[in-house]
């Protein structure tokens, strides 16, 4: 199994277990996540409950809990939502942390398609719900979420340069 962990804090923020997609160059990986009810073991003894006495609520777990299943498997934290200028300013920071840490070979590509990827994330600012990983370290890599067109489940997108793999 393939564990990838933020570049800068060591957070694990995905799996091989989740299917990515490459988009704008290769800069960002679009992972579909779903949402999933946690908790509640739904077990069919084929009992008729209605015959049995036992009425509607009996039965019934209460905490059943609906997660969106990236963000409870890896912890991710949610932060507040950054307008735009928030989002630049946090956007020159990170590029230059993060030219820093990554491989020599990577960087070229990385300052040629950086600027594509960040538009494309200014043009979903509104629609974006922020995470990091547990550590809420500030220098974390973001992690993004949006729905799409009419989508019960979110979308989440990473940079593709700030994450290591890791065997497991």
């Amino acid at each position: 199994m393939l564990v990838y962990q933020d570049l800068v804090t060591g957070d694990e923020l995905l799996s091989d277990s989740f299917f990515y997609k490459e988009i704008e160059n290769g800069m960002l990986w679009e992972v579909e996540g779903k949402w999933v009810v946690k908790g509640a073991v739904d077990v069919d003894i084929g009992a008729n409950p209605s015959a049995e006495g036992c009425g509607e609520d009996e039965g019934v777990d209460d905490a059943a809990i609906k997660v969106v299943d990236i963000v409870d498997t890896f912890r991710l934290q949610e932060q507040p939502a950054f307008d735009k200028k928030q989002f630049i300013s946090y956007m020159k920071r990170y590029i230059k942390l993060l030219t820093a840490k990554i491989d020599e070979k990577k960087q070229d590509m990385f300052k040629k398609h950086i600027e594509g990827a960040t538009k494309f994330l200014l043009s979903k600012l509104r629609d974006l719900q922020f995470f990091v990983g547990e550590s809420m370290h500030d220098d974390a890599s973001l992690v993004f979420a949006y729905y799409k067109d009419g989508a019960a489940d979110p979308t989440f997108l990473y940079f593709a340069c700030s994450l290591k793999e890791v065997k497991c």
